[in-house]
């Protein structure tokens, strides 16, 4: 019989590969798409776009009802999910020329992965900062590696002559004086899978903020939807979307490629509403009153869908969530603390069917400044906006009841004055002064 020593002795000299390895840490692809409706894709109800690798996450995963962008534009929303402030505390809180960027002193999600020992990277538009604010370039605000757009005006084209490639220009000369062969969001994308490809052996974070289907709207070609009797602009707002679809695939297929699909969690979102052409055209805001640049909730609420297989049933969740939540949920995930100072809480919970997101009674807060000061702010089903001369003595106040009424079509402030009392003050004491927030005499992008 063999002794006990003996035993330990054999276990010892196991050679480490042949014992129980550790379990790898869950990597993260966040995809973000640009002016992408609450409706525009079909697992929210859409029915002329083809979206099937979008519905392909709803129907592995959860699909979420009730979730919320950091803003109506661009920018401000992408500081609220990269750094977990509202609009109210955020320091950008707008579109504007020259831009706002991050503060050397915003955390942001990159900078989180990479104290957890991720690989990160970021392809698609910025929007955050660039040249000469270095220290709020991507490559410097935790992210490994970029490619893509700084700057959002440098965006609005999706045949450039150049991207930036991390800290330094890539040019295409096919595109040249108005050449169009090199489209941007494909080759975006080939390196986001390159990306995929170098880092499949370790943890990683792939920040994806694509940019379809913001406008200008342009692609090489309108298929599939040559042959619809459409206005040419449909047809190529359309065929965007389809291929941002297909890059969701290529993403959905490079894991499986590399058996990592029970080791990734993959979102999918929208960074604010639709457009008022895709509302024309597809009804891209659903039963949704507005688009982007109203702080109703056609221009607020968005898609957002989360697959991990064995760890998120599939499903549909009514929780209440916005951009702010992400770093704080992306803690918990990594067993991280969250950033000091932040208005988001972990929803990781109601990712994973555990129960509601901690502090159910709390409220949500935006704020917007082109056309005049705007305010909303959500606490439980109720919902408030204050119209563009917001902050002013007997500004106009709207309230509505979102369980009943979520496309916000009654006015419910003369009939419930207690609670269109409780909601002015959430806004008048969600803010923090700024010394850009509002500001005059700056140009809107």
């Amino acid at each position: 019989m063999i002794s006990r020593r003996d035993f330990l002795s054999a276990a010892a000299a196991i050679p480490a590969q042949a014992q129980t390895p550790a379990k790898r840490p869950p990597n993260v692809v966040f995809i973000l798409a640009d002016d992408l409706g609450y409706a525009d894709p079909g697992c929210y109800g859409q029915r002329d776009i083809q979206t099937p690798n979008i519905d392909s996450l709803a129907r592995d995963g959860v699909r979420f009802t009730q979730a919320y962008a950091g803003s109506t534009v661009c920018a401000p929303s992408r500081c609220c999910l990269m750094t977990g402030q509202h609009t109210g505390h955020a320091s950008i809180r707008g579109n504007l020329l020259p831009e706002v960027a991050l503060t050397p002193h915003d955390p942001t999600l990159g900078q989180l992965f990479q104290r957890a020992g991720y690989r990160t990277g970021a392809f698609g538009k910025w929007g955050l900062g660039t040249i000469p604010d270095m220290h709020a370039l991507p490559t410097r605000k935790g992210f490994d590696t970029f490619y893509g757009y700084f700057h959002q005006v440098h965006a609005h084209t999706y045949f450039p002559d150049m991207l930036w490639d991390n800290e330094h220009e890539s040019y295409f000369e096919p595109n040249f004086g108005g050449g169009r062969k090199k489209y941007s969001h494909d080759l975006i994308t080939a390196r986001a899978l390159e990306f995929l490809d170098d880092n499949h052996q370790r943890p990683f974070f792939l920040y994806a903020p694509f940019t379809p289907p913001h406008g200008r709207f342009e692609v090489p070609d309108d298929s599939p939807y040559s042959d619809k009797p459409w206005p040419p602009l449909a047809r190529t707002l359309a065929s965007m979307i389809t291929r941002l679809d297909r890059s969701v695939g290529q993403i959905l297929e490079r894991l499986s490629r590399y058996s990592l699909e029970r080791d990734t969690l993959v979102i999918f979102t929208s960074d604010n509403g639709p457009g008022k052409a895709a509302v024309d055209h597809f009804h891209a805001n659903g039963p949704l009153r507005g688009y982007k640049r109203d702080l109703y909730e056609g221009g607020i609420r968005i898609p957002f869908l989360a697959r991990w297989p064995g760890r998120i049933k599939p499903g549909v969740c009514d929780e209440v969530l916005a951009f702010w939540d992400m770093p704080p949920t992306f803690a918990e995930l990594l067993g991280q603390p969250a950033p000091a100072g932040i208005d988001g809480v972990s929803v990781l919970g109601a990712m994973l069917g555990r129960g509601p997101a901690p502090n159910a009674n709390r409220h949500f807060y935006w704020e917007f400044h082109e056309q005049g000061f705007q305010q909303a702010v959500r606490w439980q089903d109720w919902k408030a906006v204050r119209l563009k001369d917001g902050g002013k003595t007997g500004a106009p106040i709207e309230l509505f009841d979102l369980a009943k009424d979520p496309g916000e079509r009654v006015d419910l402030a003369g009939r419930q004055p207690e609670i269109t009392a409780k909601l002015m003050r959430l806004m008048d004491s969600s803010r923090s002064p700024s010394p850009y927030w509002p500001s005059a005499g700056k140009k809107r992008i």
